[in-house]
């Protein structure tokens, strides 16, 4: 089960790279919940897709360093960049946490740090 999860994971995150967005979502189950600690959660697809049209002024770039997976979680750490409403880049370490049930996404906690550069 943990190498189908991950399987389901890097098809969903493809998704994301090729700005097929619905196509992401179609890998979440209708009650996905993002938890984005403490900052925010979105409850729903439709609350996930709004967040996707509002924040992902273009596909954000990312990379995942590794993928640990568990009985029903998958594990991503890795690093992602995206613009903001500016067009600034911003870069992040990431560390998300999603739980999968019935082959789908159903819960994630992303821990996000902005990485500062020195100007």
């Amino acid at each position: 089960m943990s190498e189908t999860n991950k399987a389901i994971l890097t098809q969903a995150n493809a998704a994301v790279v090729k700005a097929d967005y619905e196509g992401f979502l179609a890998h979440c189950t209708d009650d996905v919940e993002w938890t984005f600690v403490g900052e925010q959660i979105l409850k729903g697809k439709a609350a996930v897709r709004l967040y996707i049209q509002t924040t992902y002024i273009e596909p954000p770039k990312f990379t995942v360093a590794h993928l640990i997976a568990e009985d029903d979680f998958v594990t991503a750490l890795g690093d992602i960049s995206m613009k903001d409403k500016t067009g600034k880049m911003v870069h992040s370490t990431y560390c998300d946490v999603w739980r999968i049930r019935d082959g789908k996404l159903a819960e994630l906690r992303a821990f996000v740090v902005e990485i500062k550069r020195e100007a």
